[in-house]
């Protein structure tokens, strides 16, 4: 990749690698390109309207997925394990699809933002994925639902609803059940899963505070009341609604104050 090559071109090169490994090669490789300013903000590549997917694992629709159940067994934490990598491996795609569709409308800083968050998710699905070779697993040996790409797909033509849901709903939940999941490791003795869910959990505040402040400068350039602007947003793209309980200190610690969301179950 050359000194003049764009970042729509290193963007979409992410998105269109289906391999998990190459696919957390060229996302490292992205924003280490445009880190070192050998990318140009230039955006004139257009994005799929589904990125490029390994044949495994099997993908299904959330409906028909096996249940994990609650149990304690080591096949039942291989699966939460694979279900929380085919989650990071996802996450992948939304921030960099995020850059790709969205990132001509922002100042470079929109740019830096989510291109430090495909690479953390890259790194997450590292991380996860090594927990599972651990166990005699690894990621694609499990089926998978398809669901996830659904919010992308929904929210395609309007930055300010997929930052509405991407991050300060789907990632803001993570912030909502993870700590309860790591301690659900730590009680079966997995402590290392613990402490891989723990840093995962720490970069997902930034996450959502990249997600919301991003949001908020859009809502500002629009002269649109951010808190009512979201709600109407989550009501007409988000289904079920809202569930309790929240993580109010992570989420506040992420600038999604209980303004956002209290009353909107």
């Amino acid at each position: 990749m050359n000194a003049q090559s764009g970042v729509g071109a290193a963007v979409l090169r992410v998105l269109q690698t289906a391999s998990p490994a190459a696919k957390v090669m060229a996302a490292r490789h992205a924003e280490r390109q445009w880190r070192l300013g050998r990318l140009t903000h230039d955006f004139g590549e257009t994005m799929p309207d589904m990125p490029a997917r390994p044949e495994r694992p099997v993908l299904m629709r959330p409906r028909d997925m096996p249940r994990r159940g609650t149990g304690t067994s080591v096949p039942r934490r291989i699966a939460l394990i694979h279900a929380l990598a085919h989650i990071e491996f996802v996450a992948i795609d939304l921030a960099f699809d995020m850059i790709g569709r969205f990132g001509s409308q922002f100042p470079r800083a929109f740019t830096d933002d989510w291109m430090r968050v495909g690479a953390e998710e890259a790194m997450h699905f590292v991380l996860l994925d090594r927990r599972l070779r651990a166990m005699d697993c690894f990621y694609g040996a499990l089926p998978a639902h398809d669901g996830l790409w659904d919010s992308a797909k929904n929210t395609a033509h309007d930055v300010s609803a997929r930052l509405a849901i991407v991050p300060m709903v789907l990632e803001a939940r993570g912030l909502d059940v993870t700590p309860e999941t790591v301690e659900r490791f730590k009680r079966q003795g997995d402590d290392l899963t613990a402490r891989v869910l723990n840093r995962i959990y720490q970069d997902e505040i930034n996450h959502v505070f990249f997600g919301t402040k991003w949001f908020e400068f859009d809502c500002k350039i629009r002269d649109l009341a951010p808190h009512d602007h979201w709600r109407a947003l989550v009501k007409n793209h988000f289904k079920g609604g809202l569930k309790a309980p929240f993580n109010d200190s992570a989420r506040r610690t992420a600038g999604l104050t209980r303004e956002y969301y209290y009353g909107i179950e």
